[in-house]
């Protein structure tokens, strides 16, 4: 079954008009290496080190939850040396940058199943969300071997074996037993790599995020790249329904 964990001491509300939540589908990885003569595992190595570019920023604008889409469940159908590649590169990372997150107030989650994941990275991401989870800076949800189908079924199958009667499962109770239990819903889904559709990604959680793509490869998505996307959401009226801004919100952890 997928983790699902709450996290410990939410994060203070983020500054007026940004969002609280940024979820960012990292795509392009592949097409940069393409157009550099590289391998495709080149570009990955090059997106996973960008990651650190954005935390920085995300941490300086005080936005309190960011989750980035690293791997999905439909990835496995990749290569076998790009997969296995990807894992590798993706241990090294946390081996490497986790314990700078951790003095930075950065409490790391993972989201999606850990079947099929090599033991020691399986270890890896145990370590680096056990030794965070009291950090309140900045929650950095990792979708990782992650689909949003999958982790609906998950959650389907969690009400079934707890015996929940049909009256008692409502959006709330649902939302508990999904694996961002506890997260407040996305407000900006990014995408990069020019494309424009979610990839099996948050599904549930994204009823009534706004959408922001660009053309830049994540590579090379920058702090100018994410405060382009702030602009556009910052000028756009979210009114979940409503005529006002007013409508149905999941609401936040207290």
């Amino acid at each position: 079954m997928a983790t699902r964990a709450e996290p410990h001491n939410p994060p203070a509300p983020a500054a007026a008009g940004l969002p609280r939540h940024v979820a960012i589908i990292m795509d392009g990885n592949g097409r940069w290496a393409h157009q550099r003569g590289l391998p495709r595992l080149a570009g990955h190595r090059a997106g996973t080190d960008n990651i650190k570019r954005l935390v920085r920023s995300v941490l300086e604008l005080g936005i309190p939850y960011l989750t980035i889409y690293a791997f999905s469940t439909e990835n496995w159908n990749r290569p076998l040396e790009e997969v296995q590649g990807l894992f590798g590169i993706l241990r090294e990372v946390i081996d490497r940058e986790v314990r700078a997150l951790h003095e930075q107030g950065v409490q790391i989650r993972h989201l999606g199943r850990t079947e099929g994941i090599p033991t020691g990275l399986q270890r890896a991401i145990s370590r680096a969300t056990e030794l965070t989870k009291a950090n309140r800076r900045l929650v950095l949800a990792v979708a990782f071997n992650y689909g949003g189908r999958r982790e609906i079924l998950d959650a389907v199958q969690r009400l079934v074996a707890a015996g929940l009667p049909p009256a008692a499962v409502t959006e709330e109770t649902f939302a508990a037993h999904l694996s961002t239990a506890g997260l407040p819903d996305p407000d900006l889904i990014i995408r990069s790599g020019g494309e424009v559709r979610m990839s099996n990604f948050l599904i549930w959680q994204a009823a009534y995020a706004e959408y922001y793509a660009t053309a830049t490869l994540w590579p090379d998505f920058g702090p100018e790249d994410l405060a382009a996307a702030l602009r556009a959401y910052c000028q756009r009226q979210r009114r979940f329904g409503g005529l006002n801004g007013q409508g149905p919100l999941t609401p936040a952890p207290p």
